[in-house]
């Protein structure tokens, strides 16, 4: 199947004469200052073997920039992690070190959890 044909998979018949194509999709989420977001850090155990995580929650973006942060974060701590599902697991608990760093950046910051 050709480009084309893709994106219009689905698409029977429009009886507007403006109709194009790929109208519906999704767009990239704009850039969002890091002033205008707030981000929830917390410490976890659960599900893990007992490991210990730093979860950073509530990132709003392109994927690009939350990927980025967490390399960074974890280069800077250091230690592992992943970035999935809209969060950026670092291994290990750096809780207070990650808020810090946040905070610098200029993230609104607040602690989760116990």
């Amino acid at each position: 199947m050709n480009d084309e044909r893709k994106k219009r998979s689905g698409i029977v018949y429009s009886t507007n004469p403006d109709f194009q194509f790929g109208q519906g999709e999704e767009q990239d989420k704009a850039a969002v200052p890091p002033e205008q977001q707030q981000l929830y850090v917390r410490r976890d155990r659960k599900n893990r073997k007992g490991k210990t995580v730093t979860l950073v929650e509530g990132f709003t973006g392109r994927e690009e920039d939350l990927k980025s942060l967490g390399s960074e974060l974890k280069r800077i701590c250091g230690t592992g992690g992943s970035v999935s599902h809209g969060a950026i697991l670092i291994q290990g608990d750096f809780v207070q070190r990650i808020i810090q760093i946040l905070i610098d950046k200029g993230f609104k910051v607040k602690r989760s959890g116990g």
